[in-house]
């Protein structure tokens, strides 16, 4: 159990180096156009040529198939082999938004064009794009998680440490917010605020957002476990020995309370993460050119695309891993959780 846990852990660090390096891990610029190949498919490695096999694998550069009128008919031009490349120079970046590099894990000489998820309309390359836009949606997951247990774990505490008409007041609060519909609630809230916004504007306006609707669940349990932990012994013996309730609170409350907070922000992360995936996808969130996994999946909006380019549906894919993770981690947090309350 333990080393699975640990290998569990050990994967979701990983996803997030991957996307907090994202500039690294990309090949190409996520605004990086290659208008002679809109909708390519997915590049093909190459182990085996003419002469044999190769240690290193090779890719073949993509040919429009002019002979046809839809785009993403292509086929590979074998007269050039383009080896792939480890530690490669390419297009600059700014590494976790402060050093300046052109450093890429991988790539090939141009003007070979690698592209391991294809590209999209406009000739991104769809792997970049991914790994970009994963920053985006993972981040503003997590900073609107951030806001929703900060908010709730201090009205969860006021609420259930002092009772009374404090407790009623802020929980007869947190049922409203509980009873609204919180789809319907999101969209109609995010259309009435301004659109015309930055994507910096745009991004912190939507975890706000986020974060503020969804504070009512997180409050209603801490609460109920605060009232549980404030009626035992050692609280009551701090009290008497005349201990504040700033010092009962630091000292043997709110550490009671991390389990719970660790398992709920294990399980809020995915939902925020869906929640600006939708508000992108409808165009009220991050609008291109800057790639969020909502946005992507614009495009599939058009039922053409959808069924002619499967390699566009990446983001939903990095978005369901992501999702499956962060819940079997939220199952861990929980019998965890379980086993030092019993």
């Amino acid at each position: 159990m333990r080393t699975k846990t640990l290998a569990l852990v050990a994967v979701i660090v990983g996803l997030h180096l991957v996307l907090l390096f994202a500039g690294f891990f990309a090949p190409y610029d996520a605004a990086s156009q290659n208008r002679d190949q809109p909708y390519a498919p997915p590049t093909r490695l190459h182990f085996i040529n003419a002469s044999g096999f190769h240690l290193r694998p090779f890719v073949y550069a993509w040919t429009a198939n002019t002979s046809s009128n839809q785009p993403g008919a292509y086929s590979e031009t074998r007269s050039v082999e383009y080896p792939l490349h480890f530690f490669v120079r390419g297009s600059s970046y700014k590494l976790v938004g402060i050093y300046e590099t052109s450093l890429h894990l991988f790539g090939v000489d141009e003007p070979g064009r690698i592209f391991l998820w294809g590209t999209d309309g406009y000739g991104r390359d769809e792997f970049s794009r991914v790994l970009y836009g994963g920053q985006i949606s993972v981040a503003a997951g997590i900073t609107a998680t951030l806001i929703a247990l900060l908010l709730g774990c201090i009205l969860g505490v006021i609420a259930g440490y002092y009772g009374r008409w404090v407790d009623e007041s802020l929980m007869g609060v947190t049922e409203l917010f509980l009873s609204l519909p919180w789809l319907y609630f999101l969209l109609g809230l995010r259309a009435f605020l301004p659109l015309h916004l930055s994507a910096i504007e745009t991004f912190f306006l939507l975890t706000g957002v986020i974060g503020m609707i969804g504070w009512a669940r997180p409050a209603r349990l801490i609460r109920g476990l605060v009232l549980s932990l404030r009626s035992r012994n050692y609280v009551l013996a701090a009290r008497g020995f005349g201990a504040s309730d700033f010092y009962v609170l630091r000292r043997h409350i709110l550490p009671e309370t991390f389990g719970l907070l660790l398992t709920q922000a294990a399980l809020l992360v995915p939902r925020y993460i869906a929640a600006e995936v939708m508000l992108s996808f409808f165009g009220l969130g991050v609008t291109e050119p800057i790639p969020s996994w909502g946005n992507m999946l614009g495009a599939l909006q058009q039922y053409s695309i959808l069924v002619s380019y499967a390699w566009l549906l990446a983001p939903a894919g990095a978005l369901v891993v992501t999702s499956v993770l962060y819940s079997s981690l939220a199952d861990v947090f929980h019998s965890r959780l379980e086993s030092s309350l019993t």
